[in-house]
């Protein structure tokens, strides 16, 4: 017979290499990722998730045009028409659930809907484009949700402007984060959801001292 108190099983791992959600996740955090149109919502939730991921993605067609301003978007193909979402746990105990915006002005009534139950959201920059991160810094500021912004840097970001110039651009205040990422890469994007929950974190240790 076997012994009674047997070693639990080995975690399970997917054939993407990513470990699953496991029973002890206790804290599930609603993440919103918006942004520009284009500006690459969903392959930053593509490239974090750790299963795969829900998107709305669809192409571009002749009806489009006049629509979707995509200027300086070359090769863009595909569009979210509803929202994007993935999982991804950033410790045995916390889980973020990642919903990516569309980025079409056509669809910012999703917007307030989606920003309902967020803790936090993260707002991805193209410099190229930067007027178009205006809407989504003004709809977190008046949901009073707490974020962090992103700059997603492209190969073709000839004129690299600093982050304090950024900064300045977006009229950002010194206590929101404001870093680089490449929504490509899994660790890069994986460092910008752990900035938001950082800040998270600090918010809530600041309104405890304050009451």
């Amino acid at each position: 017979m076997g012994s009674a108190t047997s070693d639990p099983p080995s975690p399970t791992v997917t054939a993407s290499g990513r470990t699953p959600l496991t029973d002890a996740a206790e804290t599930g955090l609603k993440i919103v990722v918006v942004g520009g149109f284009g500006v690459g919502k969903t392959t930053l939730v593509r490239s974090v998730s750790e299963i795969r991921p829900l998107n709305t993605e669809e192409v571009m067609t002749q009806a489009g045009v006049g629509v979707d301003e995509t200027g300086g978007l070359t090769g863009k193909t595909t569009t979210t028409v509803a929202f994007d979402f993935g999982r991804i746990s950033l410790n045995e105990r916390m889980v973020l659930y990642l919903f990516g915006a569309p980025g079409q002005e056509r669809f910012w009534f999703l917007w307030d809907r989606l920003f309902s139950g967020t803790l936090g959201a993260v707002v991805l920059v193209d410099t190229r484009r930067m007027d178009d991160s205006w809407y989504a810094i003004d709809r977190l500021e008046h949901h009073r949700t707490p974020f962090v912004v992103a700059v997603n840097r492209f190969d073709d970001d000839r004129a690299r402007h600093s982050l304090d110039e950024i900064r300045q651009a977006l009229a950002l205040p010194d206590d929101v984060p404001l870093i680089d990422c490449d929504a490509r890469v899994r660790t890069s994007g994986k460092h910008v959801l752990v900035t938001l929950v950082d800040h998270l974190y600090q918010l809530a240790l600041a309104q405890e001292s304050a009451s």
